[in-house]
């Protein structure tokens, strides 16, 4: 049924850090050499999103990620300078994230390295490729949710 070196989680897995380690030096920019590929992901989501009140759990739910690792990146980009959390008039217990100054001022070199990211990582792969492959990883993901973590 399986053939020898042919998994899918570590295949996705080796792909995921190659993509990470990359994605961190194509973050960097001559602005600001502190910012990781993580700040940029979510400050690119935050940005996107402007209009809108996001919070935490909005963060783990467009990530992924579990409610330690969403407070750690966050309360890091607070200390860096990249966010603020702000209290809502509705609601003093709800804080929601938004971009500060220093944040905004990387957006535009952020989406351009992004854009060139992505060009290099579609680099050869046709428009049809594509629909194929986000159908697998469509599949591959409800496969994951009937998995018991």
């Amino acid at each position: 049924m399986y053939e020898k070196d042919r998994f899918i989680g570590k295949d996705i897995k080796i792909l995921s850090n190659r993509i990470r380690r990359a994605s961190a030096v194509n973050c960097k920019t001559e602005i600001d050499e502190d910012v990781t590929s993580a700040n940029c992901w979510l400050i690119m989501y935050l940005y996107d999103h402007r209009e809108e009140d996001i919070f935490q759990k909005d963060i783990e739910y467009e990530f992924s990620i579990r409610r330690s690792t969403s407070s750690a990146i966050i309360s890091l980009m607070e200390k860096k300078g990249y966010i603020d959390r702000v209290s809502v008039d509705h609601d003093a217990r709800l804080k929601k994230i938004v971009l500060t100054e220093k944040a905004l001022r990387l957006c535009g070199i952020i989406h351009a390295n992004t854009v060139e990211f992505e060009k290099t990582l579609r680099k050869g792969i046709s428009d049809e490729e594509l629909d194929i492959f986000y159908s697998i990883l469509e599949k591959i993901n409800e496969n994951i949710n009937l998995y018991k973590e």
